[in-house]
């Protein structure tokens, strides 16, 4: 005769799976779902929970198959808090646990979806042609090689500064053509921008940031922002008064089409009247004419003056101008 077993009626046995784990009031607590459905969740692209999760319990151990006991669960959630909104908060805050496989094929995708990005930004300064990903891969590659870009040539600079001293036999710090100590530059290199790779932990977007300001700073391969292509309209009766004031200075890095590089004079324009400061912020002048009340201009603009032209039609046109952007990024394609 074969032997009764006796299975606890809280255990559920689920193989399979990504485990969400959420610790909360001393206890660690876990959700199963579908792999690569958890990414897909938080990103938004799927929205049914039922697509999402195995069952629709609370684990204290999955791999044991070990629900979670109702006293524990009121205990560090609230005695009234319902169980669906229990699982959306280990959902949406719990760390997910992924096997190797789909670690790196989330590590493909966000390499994958930063070099598109990049690549779409970013242009060769004299000809504005874009670079293929493969291009921009090697860039990068090559500055993750040498630490980033800026420990490897910080410390090759250190030690040329420590040689040219010890053979001198001076105790005066090493001082460079443009009158800085060496320990200046040393510290002005390693507050560069670096690039060590790509992180599962931060989005697409703000890597592909980091990596442009990168390979702006570094120069790999000689790259500069994609220019934006946008019109500006002006009410004629503002274009000849005089500006109330110094441009406000852009401050750097704070979007996406920002960059890192622009000029530091760039805030402190020419004085004059609106007509002369607007044409300051054009790099290039498509076209501009007079249209009724109205004066309207299309250019090129570096994505790191578009803040600030915006700002002072704002201001000094108190909403009666606007600036409207055609191309975010205009690049020049084929050979």
């Amino acid at each position: 005769m074969p032997q009764n077993i006796n299975q606890p009626s809280n255990q559920i046995r689920l193989t399979n799976v990504s485990l969400v784990r959420l610790k909360k009031g001393k206890k660690r607590f876990e959700i199963a779902c579908y792999k690569n459905k958890v990414l897909e969740y938080r990103s938004g692209v799927e929205t049914d929970l039922d697509n999402v999760l195995q069952i629709p319990s609370v684990f204290l151990s999955v791999g044991k198959g070990q629900t979670a006991p109702t006293q524990d669960l009121a205990k560090a959630f609230g005695p009234k808090t319902p169980l669906d909104d229990i699982i959306m908060e280990i959902l949406n805050k719990g760390e997910m646990q992924v096997g190797e496989k789909e670690r790196h094929a989330q590590l493909e995708r966000v390499h994958h979806e930063v070099l598109d990005i990049v690549a779409g930004k970013l242009v060769d300064p004299k000809s504005k042609r874009v670079y293929t990903t493969g291009m921009i891969e090697k860039a990068l590659d090559q500055l993750s090689s040498q630490g980033g870009g800026g420990a490897a040539a910080a410390a090759a600079q250190h030690k040329t500064d420590e040689g040219k001293q010890g053979n001198t036999g001076a105790a005066t710090p090493i001082v460079t053509v443009n009158g800085e100590s060496a320990a200046s530059k040393e510290k002005a290199v390693k507050e560069m921008p670096t690039w060590t790779g790509v992180v599962t932990t931060k989005s697409a977007k703000s890597q592909a940031l980091e990596a442009m300001k990168a390979l702006i700073a570094w120069q790999p391969i000689p790259v500069s922002r994609a220019r934006m292509r946008l019109r500006v309209t002006c009410p004629t009766s503002v274009l000849k008064q005089a500006v109330k004031g110094p441009a406000k200075k852009m401050k750097k890095n704070e979007v996406l089409d920002e960059e890192e590089d622009a000029e530091e004079g760039e805030g402190e324009r020419a004085t004059g009247t609106v007509k002369d400061r607007i044409l300051s912020f054009v790099e290039q002048v498509e076209s501009q004419e007079t249209m009724g009340q109205d004066w309207e201009v299309v250019g090129f603009v570096e994505p790191g003056a578009f803040k600030g032209l915006g700002e002072f039609i704002n201001g000094e046109t108190k909403g009666r101008g606007r600036v409207e952007v055609f191309d975010m990024a205009v690049t020049h394609e084929g050979d």
